[in-house]
């Protein structure tokens, strides 16, 4: 699903015009985004839960090359999905 197709389906079950519905969509991105940024948790019930974890540095091999790699650490998005959403699929 493309974001313009994400804002027609809004529009179209909240009974929103599509240029609501875009602003709608921009702010939830922010605000999910800055949330992300501070580390916090997002829990969206029948959805699931987003988190931010920590992923140490690591040494990895390139196995073409097989020269050994320097991964830094970094934090990455995780995401669990809500039973209600498992079941559905």
């Amino acid at each position: 699903m493309t974001k313009k197709e994400l804002v027609n389906a809004i529009a179209n079950d909240a009974g929103l015009s599509i240029k609501d519905s875009g602003k709608a969509l921009n702010a939830f991105v922010a605000a999910f985004g800055k949330a992300m940024k501070k580390g916090e948790r997002i829990q969206l019930p029948g959805m699931g839960t987003f988190t931010v974890n920590k992923r140490s540095a690591r040494v990895v091999r390139n196995p073409r090359t097989g020269a050994k790699l320097n991964v830094p650490a970094k934090k990455v998005v995780k995401f669990k999905a809500a039973p209600a959403l498992n079941k559905g699929l």
